[in-house]
């Protein structure tokens, strides 16, 4: 089945840019012009990925983003943004976006980026098929891979896909030190040379859902210069 993709951006020339380049690909290409637009159509067409820009009309992408990760945390979300200020990306990312662009940007780039999306959520849906009942289990921590959920002392928490992939990811290599550049290879499925602060943002967001104490880690350590290892609590 061909993927749906909503674009989501005010500026005419991006908007044509991206959906000739994602529609050369075969993807379904949908678009909205500002963010009541974009909420509107997403409960009525359920895309499978959202292209988001951060600035728009009405409400913001941010807003926008916040509200889709409060009813759906499993639709794939790629921010585009104009400004090059830190904190923006970083709040998308908190947000719940599992990766951004920063304008202008390689069309090239873009579509590299959207496969790399969908290549890990085939991916993540071909081990359930493959795997019916996979489930690790780590002190306090349950991590379904089928049931797509995440317990800790037998509660509900709720993560972003990326979260879930990234926490799946250290789980399934306990004991190892990974770098930041393995991390983005693995679970973003892209050399992103030069920025690695998004798993770090990413890494920060998920100790404070699966961790008792976020500044005292059990679960997630810092291996200092190099990236960060899943470990299990003492016994």
């Amino acid at each position: 089945m061909d993927k749906r993709i909503l674009v989501v951006d005010d500026e005419p020339s991006i908007v044509k840019l991206v959906q000739f380049n994602l529609e050369k690909e075969g993807y379904l290409v949908d678009i909205a012009e500002d963010g009541q637009t974009a909420l509107d159509k997403i409960k009525e067409q359920r895309p499978d990925l959202l292209v988001l820009d951060l600035m728009l009309p009405k409400v913001d992408g941010l807003e926008v983003c916040k509200q889709v990760r409060r009813e759906n945390r499993q639709l794939p979300i790629l921010m585009l943004t104009a400004k090059t200020e830190e904190f923006d990306k970083v709040l998308g990312l908190e947000l719940g976006a599992d990766d951004y662009m920063t304008k202008p940007f390689s069309p090239r780039e873009l579509v590299a980026r959207v496969k790399a999306i969908f290549r890990r959520t085939e991916a993540i849906r071909e081990v359930s098929r493959e795997e019916p009942k996979q489930v690790i289990q780590v002190g306090d921590l349950t991590i379904d891979t089928d049931g797509y959920e995440v317990l800790r002392n037998g509660e509900p928490i709720d993560l972003t896909p990326k979260e879930f992939e990234l926490l799946v990811y250290l789980a399934n290599h306990r004991g190892r030190v990974l770098s930041r550049d393995q991390l983005l290879n693995a679970v973003w499925d892209y050399d992103y040379i030069g920025d690695t602060r998004i798993v770090d943002v990413h890494v920060s967001h998920l100790r404070e859902k699966v961790e008792e104490d976020s500044r005292n880690p059990v679960y997630i350590k810092t291996v200092r210069g190099i990236g960060y290892k899943f470990e299990g609590p003492k016994e």
